[in-house]
């Protein structure tokens, strides 16, 4: 019995082979096509759902940008109206700030980027410079806003700003300092009448902007000197105060001065102002012992030919008539 029951269900299994492998062609084509769609689906869903992945990646990183442009508009907008760095106003200032891209603000990155990788010594005199510029004192957050090196940031800068003889630091901002703290021509004239001797003008030209053309008008006025030191080749500011008299020279010193004849040789020279207890500022014979033992040979100096005066000669000392009373001036 349990034989004839094995082989009824042999039977019905092959039965249902038979009739899976000989269905007609529409319903297995039927079936491909619902796996084919199904698939289908499958993937495009898959492809819906990165694509929504990625716009939504997209409209963070856009948000974030906007923030970044919003919060620099603010701060460049206190700064102007701090007056602290010239701002060219414009119509856009007044809407909301645009998106900022990668591409478009790579390039001030980058700019940034190397400013503040650059040596201690180039950020500072960039400070100094803005500093000098704008007259003002400053935060450190300014500073960086205007200029790119951020102060707090690098303790070596903010080191450098707070211990540099140019800079004046309060705890909270730094300011220029100049040498002379000067406001205006006024206390500009003071200060030169305050040194008989000269002031240098590379000392004064900080003081504040406007020194140089104040220089300029005190000595088209005739109040200052302005005369270059040979030594340095520097200007020197000397004050001309009216209210020193004038020393007028006897004529008898006058001529007394002239007569002094002088040697010829440079060593006579030398030797007489050590006699007179002075230093002479040049060492002639040393200098021509060193030339002598490196075989260098100083010819004698070409004598000036002697230059003839006429009547169209220019002449620079007319203020000392004495000196061309013996002249012959022949006729031109």
């Amino acid at each position: 019995m349990s034989k004839i029951l094995a082989h009824i269900k042999r039977v019905e299994r092959k039965n249902q082979k038979n009739q899976i492998l000989f269905r007609p062609s529409s319903a297995r084509r039927t079936d491909r096509i619902s796996r084919t769609s199904r698939r289908t689906s499958t993937r495009i869903f898959d492809r819906q759902e990165s694509l929504n992945k990625f716009k939504q990646q997209q409209e963070k990183c856009q948000s974030t940008l906007t923030s970044v442009a919003a919060a620099r508009a603010a701060t460049s907008k206190a700064s102007h109206s701090q007056k602290v760095v010239p701002v060219s106003t414009s119509s856009s200032s007044s809407r909301a700030p645009a998106a900022v891209k990668f591409s478009n603000d790579t390039e001030r990155l980058q700019h940034i980027n190397t400013i503040r990788k650059s040596p201690v010594g180039a950020q500072i005199k960039r400070v100094i410079d803005l500093l000098l510029e704008t007259r003002q004192a400053l935060t450190p957050e300014q500073i960086n806003d205007n200029c790119y090196v951020d102060v707090n940031a690098n303790k070596a800068v903010f080191d450098s700003l707070r211990n540099n003889h140019k800079v004046n630091y309060d705890g909270k901002r730094f300011s220029y300092k100049s040498k002379h703290d000067l406001k205006d021509k006024k206390q500009l004239l003071d200060l030169v009448r305050k040194f008989p001797e000269g002031i240098a003008i590379v000392d004064l030209k900080d003081a504040y902007p406007s020194v140089m053309d104040d220089l300029q008008a005190l000595k088209s006025s005739g109040q200052i000197w302005l005369l270059s030191n040979l030594d340095s080749q520097e200007d020197i500011a000397y004050p001309n105060d009216p209210k020193v008299p004038l020393i007028k020279v006897d004529d008898d010193l006058k001529l007394l001065f002239r007569g002094i004849e002088l040697p010829r040789d440079m060593v006579d020279i030398e030797k007489d102002l050590q006699k007179n207890g002075m230093k002479p500022a040049t060492n002639t014979a040393r200098r021509k012992a060193m030339a002598q033992m490196h075989g260098i040979n100083h010819s004698k100096p070409k004598p000036k030919k002697k230059r003839e005066i006429s009547k169209r000669t220019k002449l620079t000392n007319a203020h000392l008539p004495e000196l061309f009373q013996n002249l012959n001036v022949p006729d031109t």
